[in-house]
């Protein structure tokens, strides 16, 4: 039995599975402050007898093992969780292995594994909801520098037609602060789900998320592209990226059909808390291996 955890900036799930991705029990819990939302989650996992732990959390989180505050999440605009010890709080409670990485990278690492990009040693996904995020899977492995990526933050330009100041708190007009859901809202007065109707909403949102694309693809050169997230639950987004991309592309690379290259998640809303069960049975590897 394994446990995984998907941290997100409005809500927790927690899940009890197997590496396959088989979930045998889980539950949502709201992102509130870490004394609330934490009680609630170690109390889940204590009626299971779990032998390791997978955790895809929102961040800006250290991930480095080598640094003191590897395990925190550290510089997150949700100030209640600013500095938080993730991992340590969760090894305290029930000493297992503890697997962390990023939600986004954890969503990759599950569509790499059993979803849209199964098959592929390479994969982007990208979450474009409360904020945008990326994690991607290169040669087979989890891209990790210096940190992990923060491709939600890259600069796009402008439409020239676009007057709205952004909403990022760090840096104003980035892909997060135009593009993503309080971004959306605040712009054009309603939620997304709201402005479906509304052309001129996705017509602009996929201007920004094409620019964003073809600076990961030029620089990644990713297999596969999966976009999740709230917002892209809008389906008729999709034609405008595909659009401003053949735009933006001009024919200086080879695509496959953007329809087939760019998609949707292949596990949808499962992407994070199966690649967290992943996260979590590569943990338990890993102290095995040690062991030896």
């Amino acid at each position: 039995m394994l446990g995984a955890i998907e941290a997100g900036g409005t809500k927790f799930v927690c899940a009890v599975g197997d590496h396959l991705g088989h979930i045998a029990d889980r539950i949502e819990i709201s992102t509130t402050v870490p004394g609330e939302t934490m009680k609630e989650v170690l109390a889940f996992f204590q009626k299971y007898s779990i032998k390791a732990l997978g955790i895809g959390s929102f961040g800006p989180i250290d991930i480095n093992q080598e640094s003191p505050n590897y395990g925190f999440i550290t510089s997150t605009p949700k100030t209640a969780w600013k500095d938080f010890p993730f991992v340590q709080t969760v090894k305290e409670a029930f000493g297992v292995p503890i697997g962390f990485n990023t939600d986004v990278n954890a969503a990759a690492l599950g569509e790499a594994t059993l979803g849209a990009a199964r098959g592929f040693d390479s994969c982007l996904y990208i979450t474009v909801g409360t904020g945008i995020g990326a994690g991607a899977v290169v040669q087979g492995n989890l891209l990790q520098g210096l940190s992990h990526p923060e491709m939600g933050h890259i600069l796009v330009r402008r439409h020239v037609e676009d007057t709205y100041k952004g909403k990022c708190p760090y840096h104003g007009d980035c892909l997060e602060g135009l593009a993503a859901g309080p971004a959306l809202e605040e712009r054009w007065g309603d939620k997304g789900i709201q402005l479906a109707e509304r052309s001129e909403v996705w017509e602009l949102e996929g201007y920004y998320l094409a620019q964003a694309l073809m600076q990961y693809i030029l620089i990644l050169s990713p297999k596969k592209i999966i976009l999740g997230g709230g917002v892209m639950k809008q389906r008729q987004v999709f034609p405008s990226i595909y659009k401003h991309m053949s735009d933006l592309v001009n024919g200086y690379v080879t695509l496959p059909e953007l329809s087939e290259y760019i998609v949707s998640p292949g596990l949808g809303d499962d992407a994070g808390i199966t690649g967290a069960l992943i996260l979590a049975d590569q943990a338990l590897g890993r102290e095995w291996e040690g062991k030896r």
